[in-house]
């Protein structure tokens, strides 16, 4: 059974209640939610605007996360193999990943304001290298999503992407 959590439903296993690690960022941007969704599912083009990630390839040379879709991509140091778990088309998207280490659920809510949208991203994490990371860098995670966030918001207000 989900846990409905600020519009995420969260699978049993992940719900910020359960899981050791949760972080979760927001930021309003003034640019319309079907932008921001355009960039946030061209995945391919991360690592173009948003350093943390690394070598994205989508399960069968796609550009776009679509619903089960599965890619591949280094983040935080670590080469995770995700699973586009969650697809609601310019309102949410979700992935699983799993690394050495590591077993995350990674969401994304997009609302629309009067300006723009509101974007927010949390995730829940578990394994052995989540947690030391988390003790010895508390903020990091934190810090590098409100990274993505804004790089998102940047690339939205520039217009579609091609």
């Amino acid at each position: 059974m989900a846990h409905q959590g600020e519009g995420i439903p969260w699978p049993e296993e992940f719900a910020p209640s359960r899981a050791p690690i949760h972080v979760r960022n927001e930021l309003e941007i003034a640019a319309p939610p079907s932008t921001a969704w355009a960039w946030l599912i061209r995945a391919s083009d991360w690592p173009s605007w948003y350093a943390n990630s690394r070598d994205v390839r989508i399960e069968g040379g796609a550009r776009d996360l679509g619903p089960g879709v599965t890619f591949r991509w280094k983040t935080f140091g670590v080469s995770l193999i995700s699973r586009v778990e969650e697809f609601v088309p310019i309102e949410r998207l979700a992935w699983t990943g799993r690394g050495i280490g590591v077993w995350v659920y990674h969401a994304w809510l997009l609302r629309p304001t009067q300006g723009g949208c509101l974007l927010v991203t949390e995730e829940t994490q578990y394994g052995f290298l989540s947690r030391l990371s988390h003790l010895f860098m508390p903020s990091r995670m934190h810090r590098l999503h409100q990274v993505w966030l804004e790089a998102l918001a940047k690339k939205a207000r520039q217009g579609a992407p091609s």
